[in-house]
C-alpha cells in the first residue's frame, strides 16, 4: 500500500523510471552504542559490517517488493515485511520466491501483507472475485513455494502470527511475524479496531518483530498527511521493546530510527496528543535499552519518488534496504 484515496492501490510495473546510477546516492546512517543503520549508501561500496567490540549480526530488511527484483546486499539474515506480490497469483508468487530462493543469506525470514491474497484463507474464499475474476489463485502452491522442500533448501521461512528462533555466530534470535495491518478497503488481513487487541496481544516478547502495518505515528504518514498505524501496537510495543522491529505498508514512509527507552516517553504517549518526530535529523542514540524501528517498504512513493528531477527507481535511492547491524 502506498498513499490513501478514495480507491484501492493497484501496483503496476513501471518501466520508465531512472536507472539508480543516474541518481547520486546521499550515504545516511543511524549509529548507538548497540546499533548502526545504513537508510542510504553506494551499492558499489556497502558499508563493512562491525567487528570492533564483539560480534555483529547484519539483518538486511526490504518490503513492499510487489514481485519487483532487484540487487540487495549479502548480510546475516535477510527480513521482509510483506506485500510480496501484487495481488497474490501463483505466477507472482513464482516470480518473488525464484528472487529471494537465489539471495545468498543464511537466514530468510519473511511475512504477506494486504497484497497477498490467497494467505488469508478464509477471507480469500469470500472475495477472490474482487481480485482474480479470471479465476481463483489455488493455495496449496502458493504454500509449498513459502515452505514447501524448496523453500526450506534456500532456507526460507515464512511466518504467519509465528514465532521462530535462528542462530548467527553462537548466539539465537527470536522472531515474531504478523501480516495483519488496520482496515483499507477490505485487503487482506485487515481488522478493524474491535479487532485489534485480540491480534496485537498475541504477539510475544521477541528480539526481532516483524510486522506488515506500522504503529501509529511510526513511519506511518501517508500523502495526505494523515497518521494511519495502529495504534493499539504502538501501546504495545513500549512492553515488548523488540530489538529490531521491521514495517512497511506506507511506501512514502520508508525510513529508520533507534529509540532509546530510558530517553523516549512509551509510544503510548504520542497515541494521545503529542507527535513523534522519528524523522528528525538526530542520529545518535544515547545507549540503553532501545529498539531500531525501520519502515522498509521499497516501492518508491511520495515527495521522495523522484530526485534532482529524475523519478527515483525501484528500491533506488531513498528507498534501498534497510541495513541494520545489531551487536550480538
Amino acid at each position: 500500500m502506498g498513499g490513501r484515496s478514495g480507491s484501492p492501490l493497484l501496483l503496476h510495473h513501471d518501466t520508465e523510471a531512472s536507472t539508480s546510477s543516474d541518481i547520486p546516492y546521499s550515504p545516511s546512517s543511524l549509529t548507538s552504542a548497540d546499533a548502526i543503520v545504513h537508510l542510504e549508501y553506494d551499492p558499489a561500496q556497502i558499508p563493512a559490517k562491525p567487528t570492533q567490540d564483539g560480534s555483529w549480526t547484519r539483518f538486511i530488511c526490504i518490503s513492499d517488493t510487489h514481485s519487483r527484483t532487484f540487487n540487495v546486499p549479502d548480510g546475516d539474515v535477510l527480513l521482509h515485511s510483506g506485500d510480496l506480490t501484487p495481488t497474490g497469483s501463483v505466477e507472482h508468487f513464482k516470480r518473488t520466491m525464484e528472487w529471494l530462493y537465489k539471495l545468498p543469506h543464511a537466514h530468510k525470514i519473511i511475512i504477506a501483507g494486504n497484497h497477498d491474497l490467497p494467505l488469508h484463507n478464509d477471507w480469500y474464499e469470500m472475495n477472490h472475485d474482487r481480485w482474480h475474476a479470471r479465476g481463483k489463485q489455488p493455495l496449496e502452491p502458493i504454500l509449498d513455494m513459502l515452505k514447501g522442500d524448496k523453500a526450506k533448501r534456500h532456507r526460507i521461512v515464512y511466518l504467519q502470527d509465528e514465532r521462530y528462533e535462528f542462530r548467527v555466530d553462537g548466539r539465537t534470535w527470536s522472531v515474531y511475524g504478523s501480516p495483519w495491518s488496520p482496515e483499507f478497503f477490505n485487503w487482506a488481513f485487515n481488522y478493524t479496531s474491535d479487532e485489534a487487541e485480540g491480534i496485537i496481544s498475541r504477539i510475544p516478547p521477541t528480539d526481532i518483530l516483524l510486522t506488515h502495518g506500522p504503529p501509529y505515528k511510526v513511519f506511518d504518514r501517508v500523502k495526505l498527511g494523515d497518521n494511519v498505524g495502529c495504534q493499539v501496537l504502538a501501546r504495545r510495543l513500549p512492553q515488548l521493546r523488540p530489538r529490531l522491529h521491521v514495517f512497511g505498508h506506507i511506501h512514502e514512509a520508508h525510513g529508520a530510527q533507534i529509540v532509546d527507552w530510558d530517553t523516549t516517553p512509551d509510544l503510548a504517549n504520542f497515541v494521545d496528543d503529542t507527535e513523534w518526530d522519528v524523522s528528525s535529523d538526530e542520529n545518535t542514540a544515547s545507549g540503553g535499552r532501545f529498539t531500531v524501528f525501520a519502515n522498509a517498504a521499497n516501492w518508491p512513493s511520495g515527495a521522495r519518488a523522484s530526485r534532482d528531477g529524475a523519478r527515483v527507481p525501484f528500491a533506488g535511492p531513498g528507498f534501498q534496504p534497510i541495513i541494520v547491524d545489531l551487536r550480538n
